[in-house]
C-alpha cells in the first residue's frame, strides 16, 4: 500500500512539476519551430505512457494486494493482451518518430541560395570563416595549420584568398537569410549548438558536416559545444549576433581576408626598440616586470599572447571594468601603439630581451599546488610552457604576483567578463575551480618550481 501511494505521488508531482516548472525552451529565434513541435509531441506520448504505467501499477498494488484467503491467478499466455500492447506500443512509437522523419527531411535539404559560413571547433574555442566577394570558400588541410594560418587554408588556392576570418570574435548572421553551416573540427568531437536556433550538429574530425537555419530575431545568442570534448568543454563558448543588412555589411567590412593575414610582415625589432621606452618605463628596460608599479614580466612571453592582450586593451575588452584599477591604467598606454604594425614591432623587440625567470614572491603548499595544477597543465603544459594551440600562455618563469592578481580577477569577473573576450571568458570559467585565495597561492607556488 505504501508503494502504491508513492507511485501516485510520483505521478502527481511529475505532472505538476512539468506544467509549473520555471525551466523551458528559450524563445525561438529561427525557422525550426517544427523541432519544438516534435519535442512537445514526444513529451505528450511519453507522459501519457508514464502516467498510465505508474497508475496501473498503483491500482494493481491496491486491488491485488496480498490478503488472507485470496490466491493469485497465474496466466503466462494472453494473446489478446499481447496484441493490444503491441498495437498501442506501435502507435506510440510511430507517433513519436514519424513527425521527426519529416522534420529531418527538411533539415538536410538546404534551400537554394543559402549563404554559407564555416565553424571551426578545437579544444576549446570556436573560429569562423565566411566566403569573400567571390562567394566561394577555399579548401583546407590540417597539414597547413600554423600560428599564421590557424584555419589550415590551402595557401595557393585562389578561392581561399578572399575568405574572411574570425578568430576569437563573435559570428554575425543576417536576419531572414537562410544560411548553411559547414562544421569542421581540428581535434576531437565537438557539437555546434545555439539553443535559440534549435539547431545542433556534431563536428567530426576528418569530415565536414553541415546544418542550416534561417535566423528570425535580431539579437545576441550564445554558441555552445554540446559534445563532451575535454576538461574545458563547459567553457567552449562563443557568440552569434543576428544583424540587419546595414549592421551586417558594416561588420563584414572589418574582417581580415586570408590573403591579408598571410601577407602580414613580421615585426621589426629595431623599430620596436624606439617604441619600447614607453612600455619599459613600467615593465622594466629588460621586460623583467616591476611589482611596485604592478607591471608584469614581458620577456619570455609568447608574441601571440602579448599581441592579443594589447589588442584587447585597445578595443576595450580589458581595462574597462571599474574594479580593474591596474588594467584601466594599462588601457591608455596600449593606445599609444597606434596600429598593428607598431604592436608587431614592439613585440618583436620584446622577443629579443633576455628571458630571466622572475623572482618568486608567492608562497604556498607546493604539494597541494601540484595536484591542483594537473587541470591547469592540460592547457598551459605540464611544465607551464604554454600552448598556442589551445590559446594558453606561458606561466613558468613569469611574475607570480601578477598570476595571483589575474586569477582573482578572473574569479570575480573583473577580467574575462567582456562579451567579446572569448578566451578571457573561458579562463574565467576555469579559474573558478580554484576555490579560494589559498588554492590560488598554492598553485602559483607550484608554478614557481617549473622550469
Amino acid at each position: 500500500m505504501a508503494l502504491a501511494v508513492v507511485l501516485i505521488l510520483l505521478v502527481v508531482g511529475s505532472v505538476v512539476f512539468h506544467f509549473w516548472s520555471p525551466w523551458w525552451f528559450p524563445p525561438i529565434a529561427s525557422n525550426w519551430g517544427t523541432i519544438d513541435d516534435t519535442i512537445i509531441l514526444t513529451f505528450w506520448v511519453t507522459g501519457i505512457v508514464f502516467i498510465a504505467v505508474n497508475l496501473f501499477m498503483a491500482v494493481a498494488l491496491i486491488r491485488y494486494r496480498a490478503r488472507e484467503g485470496q490466491k493469485a491467478a497465474y496466466e503466462p499466455e494472453n494473446k489478446k493482451l499481447e496484441l493490444w500492447l503491441t498495437i498501442v506500443t506501435g502507435v506510440g512509437v510511430v507517433a513519436m518518430l514519424a513527425p521527426g522523419l519529416f522534420v529531418w527531411a527538411n533539415f538536410v535539404q538546404v534551400p537554394e541560395g543559402a549563404a554559407e559560413f564555416e565553424a571551426l571547433g578545437q579544444q576549446w574555442h570556436w573560429s569562423f570563416r565566411l566566403p569573400g566577394k567571390d562567394g566561394v570558400m577555399g579548401t583546407s588541410e590540417i597539414a597547413f595549420v600554423s600560428q599564421q594560418n590557424p584555419f589550415g587554408l590551402t595557401p595557393d588556392d585562389p578561392d581561399a584568398q578572399d575568405d574572411l576570418l574570425i578568430e576569437g570574435d563573435p559570428l554575425h548572421l543576417l536576419i531572414d537569410q537562410p544560411v548553411k553551416m559547414l562544421l569542421r573540427s581540428k581535434d576531437v568531437l565537438h557539437d555546434f549548438a545555439v539553443p535559440q536556433f534549435r539547431v545542433k550538429m556534431d563536428l567530426v574530425p576528418g569530415m565536414v558536416t553541415y546544418a542550416w537555419l534561417t535566423p528570425t530575431a535580431i539579437g545576441r545568442f550564445e554558441i555552445l559545444c554540446e559534445e563532451l570534448c575535454g576538461i574545458a568543454h563547459h567553457a567552449m563558448r562563443s557568440l552569434v549576433v543576428v544583424d540587419d543588412q546595414a549592421s551586417y555589411d558594416a561588420w563584414a567590412e572589418t574582417l581580415p581576408t586570408f590573403a591579408e593575414t598571410m601577407a602580414a610582415v613580421p615585426g621589426d625589432a629595431a623599430a620596436g626598440e624606439a617604441l619600447y621606452p614607453v612600455c619599459g618605463a613600467c615593465h622594466g628596460a629588460q621586460g623583467e616586470g616591476i611589482q611596485l608599479l604592478n607591471s608584469p614580466k614581458l620577456s619570455g612571453q609568447e608574441d601571440w599572447y602579448l599581441k592579443r592582450q594589447i589588442i584587447n586593451y585597445k578595443q576595450g575588452r580589458r581595462g574597462t571594468h571599474q574594479d580593474d584599477l591596474f588594467g584601466r591604467q594599462m588601457a591608455p598606454m596600449a593606445a599609444t601603439l597606434f596600429d598593428e604594425g607598431a604592436i608587431d614591432n614592439v613585440i618583436a623587440y620584446i622577443g629579443t630581451l633576455p628571458d630571466t625567470p622572475a623572482e618568486a614572491t608567492v608562497t604556498g603548499d607546493v604539494e597541494r599546488g601540484e595536484r591542483l595544477y594537473e587541470i591547469c597543465g592540460i592547457c598551459h603544459g605540464v611544465n607551464g610552457q604554454g600552448n598556442w594551440g589551445v590559446s594558453a600562455p606561458q606561466q613558468a618563469g613569469m611574475s607570480d604576483w601578477y598570476m595571483v592578481t589575474q586569477l582573482k580577477n578572473f574569479q570575480r569577473d573583473i577580467r574575462g567578463g567582456h562579451p567579446h573576450d572569448a578566451f578571457g571568458r573561458q579562463m574565467a570559467a576555469m579559474a573558478k575551480i580554484l576555490g579560494d585565495d589559498e588554492a590560488i597561492n598554492d598553485v602559483v607556488a607550484y608554478i614557481n618550481t617549473l622550469q
